[in-house]
């Protein structure tokens, strides 16, 4: 997993699209995300909570935002390995980055990498609902400014 932050949001989804790129099938792929997100940062137990949980995902997932508009980032873990593959996917390209960039950045490796067409509707459903939560979040320190 490349754990430096690339210049932008769009860097980011180029470079998940050439690892994914590798792969000849989604069996490969599926263990790629495994160990992607068994490479996430350690998660305190004491962020997961009811006000950190991404409701919308069959999983629990939990989202902790910080930082402020100039510079946002995030923590995330999920009790599922596809699912915590899935949040290094999405921390990646959104964390680290301005609140602006957050919300105006697509998540477009989703369909680039075949995603879209992979997931099963539940797991589809929990990323479209961390994503909404992570923009949110985004927008929330926007108005702040």
């Amino acid at each position: 997993m490349n754990t430096t932050v690339t210049a932008s949001a769009a860097d980011a989804q180029r470079e998940i699209a050439e690892e994914f790129a590798f792969f000849g099938d989604w069996t490969e792929r599926y263990q790629y995300l495994i160990d992607l997100g068994k490479q996430l940062p350690p998660f305190p137990d004491n962020w997961k909570t009811e006000e950190h949980r991404v409701h919308g995902c069959q999983s629990m997932v939990w989202l902790v935002p910080s930082g402020e508009a100039t510079n946002m980032h995030f923590d995330a873990i999920s009790d599922s390995a596809i699912v915590s593959g899935l949040i290094a996917l999405v921390l990646r390209v959104y964390s680290d980055r301005s609140a602006q960039e957050i919300v105006d950045t697509q998540p477009e490796f989703i369909g680039t990498i075949g995603l879209a067409k992979h997931l099963s509707p539940t797991r589809s459903n929990g990323l479209a609902a961390m994503l909404t939560q992570l923009k949110q979040y985004a927008a929330q320190e926007l108005k702040s400014v």
